[in-house]
């Protein structure tokens, strides 16, 4: 009895342990973590904006070939050229001026002269004369023998053919094959250069440098017609190229300018310097970022001053967008 009571005891005891429940790890839901938007968009991720140029302009009262070329970003010898106007560059109310070369107004396909494969003739095997079938064998009689004697020797004479040599055959003309061309023409496809002008490399932004030294009194106003800047100054302070590239108008031929000078620094941007007292530079100059172009003055203006502009084909931006903070 008691070996039974032990016996059950153990069973209950090992019942028990394999009814005990297993646990599992607690799970918690999280919610996905989310970066938040912050930050500027990288210049280069900026879409860039289209060409809103026309293709042509119809010359209104008061307009010059200088005022047209600096409203539409263009060299005024370029705009002179694509139009036939010579100098001194009139031109006439209702005028049309293309506002694009000859080569930019699409695409053209040439074909190339063909050059022609000359195929040279294969050489063809020498004919040789062909073996004699055997229908053309002679079989000659066969031999017998008899007493030598003239007149024996005379009857053997008589039935003896006589051997002909044939004359050597000569093989066939090796007839020449046709020169045959192979070759086909190859289009020629001009890029468009318009649609190239507008992109790559020449729409980089540049490194801009104040065009002088002095306090800023008039900034950009687009909707007060303010084109520019106006920076204060003295009679004969310098004036500095603010980027390279070209001198593309020198002179006084602008209404409201004075003595005016226009550098075009890619075929993008190009800045306008105002006002001034002396032009150090001339048309189709290269010149260098702090190279000194001119002196300020009040030519065409009631103070002394620099107005500065920066367009961007042709559009007037803000300069204070890309000078550095401080002048100086």
């Amino acid at each position: 009895m008691r070996w039974d009571a032990a016996c059950l005891a153990l069973l209950l005891a090992l019942m028990s342990g394999c009814s005990s429940t297993s646990r599992h790890a607690p799970v918690s839901d999280r919610a996905p973590i989310t970066k938040k938007a912050g930050g500027s968009i990288p210049p280069a991720a900026r879409a860039k904006e289209a060409d809103w140029r026309p293709s042509l302009h119809i010359v209104q009262k008061g307009d010059t070939l200088y005022g047209i070329a600096l409203e539409y970003g263009f060299d005024y010898k370029e705009l002179a050229e694509w139009n036939s106007i010579p100098a001194p560059y009139v031109i006439r109310v209702g005028q049309q001026l293309r506002l694009t070369s000859s080569q930019q107004e699409g695409a053209v396909a040439t074909p190339l002269k063909s050059v022609a494969t000359v195929v040279e003739a294969s050489p063809v095997a020498e004919s040789r004369p062909q073996a004699q079938s055997g229908s053309q064998l002679k079989t000659q009689p066969k031999a017998v023998k008899i007493p030598y004697s003239a007149k024996a020797e005379t009857a053997v004479a008589a039935v003896t053919p006589k051997t002909e040599t044939a004359p050597p055959k000569t093989p066939p003309p090796v007839e020449e094959k046709p020169k045959v061309s192979d070759a086909k023409p190859v289009p020629v496809v001009i890029e468009d250069k318009k649609s190239a002008q507008s992109t790559g490399s020449d729409d980089d932004e540049l490194e801009w440098g104040w065009p002088a030294k002095g306090k800023v009194i008039s900034s950009f106003n687009e909707g007060a017609n303010l084109k520019g800047v106006d920076i204060a100054g003295k009679t004969g302070q310098p004036v500095f190229a603010t980027a390279p590239g070209k001198v593309v108008y020198s002179g006084s031929g602008l209404r409201g300018y004075g003595k005016l000078v226009i550098i075009k620094h890619n075929k993008t941007y190009l800045s306008a310097y105002a006002h001034n007292s002396q032009i150090l530079v001339k048309e189709g100059q290269t010149v260098l970022k702090g190279q000194r172009i001119a002196e300020m003055g009040d030519s065409d203006s009631d103070q002394v001053k620099l107005h500065f502009e920066i367009r961007r084909l042709g559009k007037p931006v803000d300069p204070l967008k890309h000078l550095p903070d401080a002048n100086g």
